[in-house]
Protein backbone atom coordinates (compact mmCIF):
# COMPACT_ATOMS: atom_id res chain seq x y z
CA UNK A 1 0.00 0.00 0.00
CA UNK A 2 1.30 3.54 -1.19
CA UNK A 3 1.95 5.83 1.91
CA UNK A 4 -0.05 9.06 1.56
CA UNK A 5 2.35 11.72 0.81
CA UNK A 6 2.79 14.76 3.29
CA UNK A 7 1.90 17.86 0.77
CA UNK A 8 1.44 21.42 2.06
CA UNK A 9 -1.94 22.84 2.34
CA UNK A 10 -1.39 26.17 4.37
CA UNK A 11 -3.25 27.35 1.49
CA UNK A 12 -5.23 26.16 -1.29
CA UNK A 13 -5.88 28.46 -4.12
CA UNK A 14 -8.78 28.61 -6.28
CA UNK A 15 -8.41 29.46 -9.34
CA UNK A 16 -11.25 29.45 -12.44
CA UNK A 17 -10.88 26.81 -14.91
CA UNK A 18 -11.91 28.88 -17.68
CA UNK A 19 -9.69 31.42 -17.24
CA UNK A 20 -5.93 30.94 -18.56
CA UNK A 21 -5.01 34.82 -17.63
CA UNK A 22 -6.13 33.29 -13.86
CA UNK A 23 -4.15 30.14 -13.92
CA UNK A 24 -1.55 31.49 -15.80
CA UNK A 25 -1.14 33.98 -12.85
CA UNK A 26 -1.72 31.70 -10.22
CA UNK A 27 1.62 29.36 -11.38
CA UNK A 28 3.70 32.45 -10.59
CA UNK A 29 2.54 32.50 -7.16
CA UNK A 30 4.57 31.20 -4.01
CA UNK A 31 1.66 29.12 -2.98
CA UNK A 32 1.27 25.69 -1.44
CA UNK A 33 -1.29 24.15 -3.63
CA UNK A 34 -3.96 25.43 -6.39
CA UNK A 35 -7.32 23.90 -7.86
CA UNK A 36 -8.36 24.65 -10.69
CA UNK A 37 -11.98 24.76 -10.23
CA UNK A 38 -14.38 22.98 -12.90
CA UNK A 39 -17.46 23.89 -10.59
CA UNK A 40 -18.92 26.69 -8.63
CA UNK A 41 -16.37 29.35 -10.35
CA UNK A 42 -17.87 27.72 -13.64
CA UNK A 43 -20.46 28.81 -15.74
CA UNK A 44 -22.32 25.66 -17.24
CA UNK A 45 -21.51 26.48 -21.02
CA UNK A 46 -18.42 26.89 -20.16
CA UNK A 47 -17.95 23.41 -17.85
CA UNK A 48 -16.72 21.48 -21.18
CA UNK A 49 -14.52 23.79 -22.53
CA UNK A 50 -12.87 24.86 -18.88
CA UNK A 51 -11.84 21.12 -19.54
CA UNK A 52 -9.36 21.30 -21.84
CA UNK A 53 -7.92 24.90 -20.95
CA UNK A 54 -6.83 23.02 -17.45
CA UNK A 55 -5.00 20.45 -18.62
CA UNK A 56 -3.32 22.62 -21.44
CA UNK A 57 -2.39 24.78 -18.21
CA UNK A 58 -1.54 21.65 -16.36
CA UNK A 59 0.87 20.70 -19.05
CA UNK A 60 2.49 23.43 -20.00
CA UNK A 61 2.46 26.09 -17.23
CA UNK A 62 5.46 25.95 -14.79
CA UNK A 63 3.71 25.33 -10.95
CA UNK A 64 7.44 24.77 -9.26
CA UNK A 65 6.49 23.07 -6.21
CA UNK A 66 3.34 23.90 -6.46
CA UNK A 67 0.45 20.86 -5.64
CA UNK A 68 -1.60 20.65 -8.81
CA UNK A 69 -4.94 19.87 -8.19
CA UNK A 70 -8.82 20.12 -10.14
CA UNK A 71 -12.13 20.54 -8.30
CA UNK A 72 -14.59 18.34 -10.34
CA UNK A 73 -18.35 18.60 -10.10
CA UNK A 74 -20.36 17.22 -7.66
CA UNK A 75 -21.40 13.53 -8.62
CA UNK A 76 -25.17 14.62 -9.12
CA UNK A 77 -24.18 16.52 -12.27
CA UNK A 78 -24.02 15.38 -15.60
CA UNK A 79 -20.11 16.43 -15.53
CA UNK A 80 -18.36 15.12 -12.59
CA UNK A 81 -17.05 11.58 -14.48
CA UNK A 82 -16.28 12.92 -17.73
CA UNK A 83 -14.16 15.74 -15.76
CA UNK A 84 -12.35 13.67 -14.04
CA UNK A 85 -11.47 11.29 -17.19
CA UNK A 86 -10.75 13.82 -19.20
CA UNK A 87 -8.64 16.01 -17.12
CA UNK A 88 -6.38 12.79 -16.13
CA UNK A 89 -6.37 11.26 -19.57
CA UNK A 90 -5.10 14.91 -20.85
CA UNK A 91 -2.76 16.17 -18.03
CA UNK A 92 -1.26 12.37 -16.60
CA UNK A 93 1.72 13.35 -13.96
CA UNK A 94 0.99 16.55 -14.39
CA UNK A 95 -1.85 16.34 -12.10
CA UNK A 96 -1.58 15.53 -8.03
CA UNK A 97 -4.83 15.90 -7.12
CA UNK A 98 -8.66 15.97 -7.66
CA UNK A 99 -11.02 17.26 -5.54
CA UNK A 100 -14.31 16.01 -4.95
CA UNK A 101 -17.19 18.05 -3.88
CA UNK A 102 -20.33 17.77 -1.91
CA UNK A 103 -19.34 14.27 -1.15
CA UNK A 104 -21.83 12.47 1.16
CA UNK A 105 -21.01 9.34 1.81
CA UNK A 106 -17.90 7.20 1.42
CA UNK A 107 -19.29 5.44 -1.62
CA UNK A 108 -19.13 8.76 -3.18
CA UNK A 109 -15.33 8.89 -2.21
CA UNK A 110 -14.74 5.41 -3.32
CA UNK A 111 -16.31 6.14 -6.47
CA UNK A 112 -13.65 8.21 -7.41
CA UNK A 113 -11.19 6.26 -6.09
CA UNK A 114 -12.03 3.11 -8.19
CA UNK A 115 -12.50 5.48 -11.43
CA UNK A 116 -8.44 6.64 -10.85
CA UNK A 117 -7.31 3.65 -9.75
CA UNK A 118 -8.70 2.00 -13.17
CA UNK A 119 -7.51 5.02 -15.26
CA UNK A 120 -3.68 5.00 -13.41
CA UNK A 121 -3.46 1.38 -14.96
CA UNK A 122 -4.88 2.25 -18.23
CA UNK A 123 -2.16 4.90 -18.46
CA UNK A 124 0.48 3.86 -16.55
CA UNK A 125 0.98 6.14 -13.98
CA UNK A 126 3.67 6.01 -12.35
CA UNK A 127 2.39 8.07 -8.96
CA UNK A 128 -0.95 7.76 -7.20
CA UNK A 129 -3.66 10.73 -7.41
CA UNK A 130 -4.70 11.79 -4.73
CA UNK A 131 -8.35 12.93 -3.42
CA UNK A 132 -9.45 16.15 -1.07
CA UNK A 133 -13.09 15.97 -0.32
CA UNK A 134 -15.36 18.91 0.64
CA UNK A 135 -17.79 18.50 3.43
CA UNK A 136 -20.34 20.95 2.65
CA UNK A 137 -23.77 19.40 3.35
CA UNK A 138 -25.46 18.54 6.51
CA UNK A 139 -25.55 15.06 5.89
CA UNK A 140 -21.84 14.83 4.57
CA UNK A 141 -21.08 16.26 8.76
CA UNK A 142 -23.55 13.57 9.99
CA UNK A 143 -21.08 11.11 7.98
CA UNK A 144 -17.95 12.48 7.98
CA UNK A 145 -16.16 9.55 10.63
CA UNK A 146 -17.09 7.21 7.66
CA UNK A 147 -16.29 9.38 4.56
CA UNK A 148 -12.64 10.01 6.41
CA UNK A 149 -11.87 6.51 6.60
CA UNK A 150 -13.39 5.82 2.83
CA UNK A 151 -10.27 5.31 1.05
CA UNK A 152 -5.94 5.36 1.62
CA UNK A 153 -6.58 7.87 -1.68
CA UNK A 154 -8.02 10.17 0.56
CA UNK A 155 -5.66 13.33 1.90
CA UNK A 156 -7.57 15.33 3.21
CA UNK A 157 -10.98 17.12 4.44
CA UNK A 158 -12.07 20.46 3.77
CA UNK A 159 -14.96 22.18 5.67
CA UNK A 160 -17.17 24.13 2.88
CA UNK A 161 -18.56 26.58 5.14
CA UNK A 162 -20.41 28.41 2.19
CA UNK A 163 -22.69 25.65 0.73
CA UNK A 164 -22.77 23.85 4.03
CA UNK A 165 -24.53 27.34 5.48
CA UNK A 166 -27.67 26.93 3.21
CA UNK A 167 -27.97 23.14 3.76
CA UNK A 168 -28.00 24.15 7.48
CA UNK A 169 -30.27 27.25 7.51
CA UNK A 170 -27.74 29.65 8.43
CA UNK A 171 -27.83 32.80 7.68
CA UNK A 172 -25.67 34.83 4.79
CA UNK A 173 -25.35 37.59 7.18
CA UNK A 174 -24.00 35.33 9.74
CA UNK A 175 -20.92 33.77 7.14
CA UNK A 176 -17.25 35.29 7.90
CA UNK A 177 -17.79 37.59 10.28
CA UNK A 178 -19.20 38.99 13.91
CA UNK A 179 -22.74 37.62 14.09
CA UNK A 180 -25.24 37.47 17.13
CA UNK A 181 -24.28 34.10 17.96
CA UNK A 182 -21.94 34.58 21.20
CA UNK A 183 -18.85 32.72 19.75
CA UNK A 184 -17.51 31.29 16.65
CA UNK A 185 -20.59 29.77 15.01
CA UNK A 186 -19.13 27.05 13.01
CA UNK A 187 -16.44 25.47 15.86
CA UNK A 188 -18.51 22.33 16.32
CA UNK A 189 -18.36 21.63 12.76
CA UNK A 190 -14.49 22.42 12.42
CA UNK A 191 -13.46 20.19 15.21
CA UNK A 192 -15.80 17.60 14.27
CA UNK A 193 -14.30 17.43 10.80
CA UNK A 194 -10.42 17.85 12.33
CA UNK A 195 -11.08 15.02 14.64
CA UNK A 196 -12.36 12.80 12.12
CA UNK A 197 -9.36 13.55 9.63
CA UNK A 198 -6.61 13.37 12.17
CA UNK A 199 -8.20 9.92 13.35
CA UNK A 200 -7.73 8.67 10.18
CA UNK A 201 -4.34 10.36 9.93
CA UNK A 202 -5.03 13.02 6.93
CA UNK A 203 -4.91 16.77 7.12
CA UNK A 204 -8.14 19.05 7.69
CA UNK A 205 -8.64 22.81 5.78
CA UNK A 206 -10.60 25.22 6.56
CA UNK A 207 -12.53 26.89 3.49
CA UNK A 208 -13.49 29.93 1.95
CA UNK A 209 -13.84 33.45 3.43
CA UNK A 210 -15.70 35.91 0.75
CA UNK A 211 -14.42 39.57 1.94
CA UNK A 212 -11.14 39.45 0.11
CA UNK A 213 -10.94 42.73 1.38
CA UNK A 214 -11.04 42.12 4.74
CA UNK A 215 -7.75 41.29 5.30
CA UNK A 216 -7.96 41.56 9.78
CA UNK A 217 -11.04 38.96 9.89
CA UNK A 218 -9.76 36.81 7.53
CA UNK A 219 -6.59 36.40 9.48
CA UNK A 220 -8.95 35.69 12.49
CA UNK A 221 -10.50 32.86 10.90
CA UNK A 222 -7.11 31.55 9.75
CA UNK A 223 -5.94 31.77 13.25
CA UNK A 224 -9.36 29.88 14.65
CA UNK A 225 -9.10 26.79 12.37
CA UNK A 226 -5.10 26.67 12.70
CA UNK A 227 -5.76 26.55 16.78
CA UNK A 228 -8.19 23.03 16.62
CA UNK A 229 -5.53 21.38 14.49
CA UNK A 230 -6.32 22.70 10.67
CA UNK A 231 -3.29 23.14 8.48
CA UNK A 232 -4.54 25.68 6.17
CA UNK A 233 -7.12 27.60 4.89
CA UNK A 234 -8.73 28.66 0.92
CA UNK A 235 -7.94 31.77 -0.64
CA UNK A 236 -10.86 32.60 -3.33
CA UNK A 237 -8.56 35.95 -4.10
CA UNK A 238 -4.63 36.32 -4.42
CA UNK A 239 -4.98 38.78 -1.79
CA UNK A 240 -5.33 36.06 0.93
CA UNK A 241 -2.50 33.41 -0.04
CA UNK A 242 0.34 35.18 1.72
CA UNK A 243 -2.04 35.78 5.14
CA UNK A 244 -2.68 32.36 5.15
CA UNK A 245 0.32 30.82 4.76
CA UNK A 246 1.70 33.30 7.45
CA UNK A 247 -0.51 32.42 9.97
CA UNK A 248 -0.27 28.80 9.22
CA UNK A 249 3.64 28.80 9.22
CA UNK A 250 5.43 28.17 13.24
CA UNK A 251 7.54 31.42 14.01
CA UNK A 252 11.29 30.55 13.43
CA UNK A 253 11.92 30.90 17.12
CA UNK A 254 8.81 28.41 18.16
CA UNK A 255 10.52 26.11 15.91
CA UNK A 256 14.06 26.48 17.51
CA UNK A 257 12.30 25.81 21.10
CA UNK A 258 10.65 22.37 19.88
CA UNK A 259 14.01 21.23 18.77
CA UNK A 260 15.40 22.06 22.08
CA UNK A 261 12.52 20.66 24.06
CA UNK A 262 12.90 17.16 21.69
CA UNK A 263 16.93 17.09 22.40
CA UNK A 264 16.51 17.79 25.71
CA UNK A 265 14.06 14.89 26.38
CA UNK A 266 16.17 12.32 24.17
CA UNK A 267 18.77 13.45 26.47
CA UNK A 268 16.12 12.43 29.55
CA UNK A 269 15.31 9.10 28.31
CA UNK A 270 19.48 8.27 26.95
CA UNK A 271 19.52 8.36 31.13
CA UNK A 272 16.93 6.25 31.46
CA UNK A 273 14.60 9.60 32.92
CA UNK A 274 10.73 9.78 31.51
CA UNK A 275 10.40 13.39 32.09
CA UNK A 276 12.68 16.27 32.35
CA UNK A 277 12.86 20.23 33.08
CA UNK A 278 12.67 22.35 30.08
CA UNK A 279 12.42 26.34 30.46
CA UNK A 280 11.15 26.01 33.99
CA UNK A 281 8.32 23.34 33.26
CA UNK A 282 8.37 19.61 33.08
CA UNK A 283 8.05 17.71 29.86
CA UNK A 284 7.19 14.54 29.33
CA UNK A 285 6.16 12.13 26.33
CA UNK A 286 2.84 14.03 25.89
CA UNK A 287 4.57 17.28 25.83
CA UNK A 288 7.35 16.22 22.80
CA UNK A 289 4.34 14.76 20.77
CA UNK A 290 2.68 18.37 20.84
CA UNK A 291 5.52 20.11 19.50
CA UNK A 292 6.71 17.36 17.08
CA UNK A 293 3.89 18.20 15.07
CA UNK A 294 5.46 22.01 14.73
CA UNK A 295 8.27 20.44 13.59
CA UNK A 296 7.23 18.16 11.08
CA UNK A 297 5.58 21.18 9.90
CA UNK A 298 8.82 23.37 10.09
CA UNK A 299 10.26 20.53 8.34
CA UNK A 300 7.93 20.23 5.34
CA UNK A 301 8.16 24.02 5.01
CA UNK A 302 11.97 23.86 4.66
CA UNK A 303 12.48 26.06 7.97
Amino acid sequence: MQERPKRLRRCQLSVPGSSEKMMKKASEMDVDFVFLDLEDAVAPTEKRPARAKIVEALNTLDWGRTTRCVRINDLTTEYAYEDIIEVVEGARENIDMIMLPKAMSASDVQFVDKLLTMMEKKLGLKKRIGIDVLIEEVEAMMHVEEIAASTPRLECLIFGMGDYSASQGVSIRDIGGPSGYPGDIWSYQRHKLTIAARANRIDAVDGPFADFKDPDTFREECRRSMILGMVGKWAIHPAQVQLAQEVFSPKAEEVAKAREMIAAYDAALAQGLGAVQYGGKMIDIASVRIVKNLVDRADRIGM
